[in-house]
């Protein structure tokens, strides 16, 4: 029986309207929780905001003048919000993917939808079948609590489900709104989060012609031993994202040796990949991996361009990057993102360029 491959058709994206710049969010938290929080943490969020690595992010409220609501936002209305942005970002994206590669909802023969932001019943995929004209036997499976990293696992499915023979491309979905885990107090975690997570989504189609780019290993690694330093934990029934000041380091240790192990396993450098793919969880880490894999300010220039404009926005990030990085000629790329866990997943691809060879 002939092997059968999968492949990324399709990639798009899709962003809520609200976009708001980082000085003027600055000013906000300046009026808004001056007598919340500590001159200390309100100077630590400031200049946390002032990085000029995040210039602009975007949030899943229809404007500006909406964004008080997080402040005193009620558990209720959040996961209200969250139902709302989680269903229509997903769907967009979905659709500009379908548009981009040609076919038609009633080809899909499945839908993988991952989130860590936000948990309905049943799940996002299930709001997506009818708006997207899907069919209603439709393969659907909802993957929650994977972190910033949920994207590839989701692609891994995907493909498995297309080697496994399925009848259609499958569509792969990962959205988050991470807005609507916004918490503010003294906690250096929540600070920082407030500074640089934003929403959004992102859609790639999988299918097995011989088109776009080959998806051709996966790998993840976890280390429980961290699981602390980078997770959501629940207080009063609500969210609050715990993010270690030490991730950098964590991630700069651990992150390039799990690539160089994959690498190793495909036969493969870190020289001999071409276009790279990084989940920006900060610019620290960001240049932290860079030192650690002797990568150039050209590897990473869609990385940083992508937090620059929008942030982190935890799962589709890196999908976000690649989009980019098919918008060019495009060779062999190593795709990578880390979160919660503490988790690391790993993607190698294959373009037009690299099998040409």
């Amino acid at each position: 029986m002939e092997k059968i491959e999968a492949y990324i058709g399709s990639i798009a994206t899709a962003l809520p309207p609200c976009k708001i710049e980082q000085s003027k969010a600055a000013q906000l938290v300046r009026h808004h929780y001056a007598t919340v929080l500590r001159p200390r943490s309100m100077e630590m969020l400031v200049k946390v905001l002032s990085h000029p690595s995040i210039a602009s992010r975007y949030f899943a409220i229809d404007r500006m003048e909406d964004i008080t609501i997080l402040k005193d936002e009620d558990p209720d209305a959040r996961i209200a919000r969250f139902t709302r942005w989680s269903v229509e970002l997903a769907i967009s994206a979905a659709r500009k993917t379908l548009q981009n590669a040609g076919v038609a909802p009633r080809e899909i023969s499945a839908i993988v939808v991952n989130t860590c932001t936000g948990y309905i019943c049943p799940g996002i995929a299930t709001y997506c079948i009818e708006p997207l004209g899907l069919r209603p036997d439709v393969v659907v499976y909802d993957c929650v609590g994977a972190g910033c990293g949920g994207a590839l696992p989701n692609l891994q499915l995907g493909a498995s489900l297309v080697r496994s023979g399925i009848k259609g491309p499958v569509l792969c979905v990962s959205v988050e709104i991470c807005s609507a885990t916004y918490q503010m107090d003294n906690d250096p975690s929540l600070l920082i989060s407030n500074a640089i997570f934003g929403d959004g989504a992102a859609a790639a189609l999988v299918w097995n012609k011989p088109r776009g780019l080959h998806l051709a290993a996966f790998a993840s690694q976890y280390l429980p031993a961290f699981r602390d330093e980078v997770r959501y934990v629940h207080k009063n029934g609500q969210l609050f994202n715990r993010i270690t000041p030490q991730l950098p380091k964590i991630i700069k240790q651990n992150v390039p040796t799990f690539i160089r192990g994959f690498l190793q396993q495909c036969n493969l450098n870190v020289n001999a990949v071409e276009q790279w793919a990084l989940h920006p969880g900060g610019d620290k880490m960001v240049a932290g991996l860079q030192e650690e894999l002797q990568l150039s300010d050209a590897h990473l220039e869609p990385t940083r361009r992508i937090l620059r404009e929008a942030g982190n926005m935890s799962s589709p990030t890196v999908l976000f990057i690649l989009e980019i990085l098919m918008q060019q000629p495009i060779g062999r790329v190593c795709l990578c993102a880390y979160g919660a866990g503490l988790s690391m997943h790993a993607c190698l691809l294959e373009g037009e360029c690299s099998r040409d060879r």
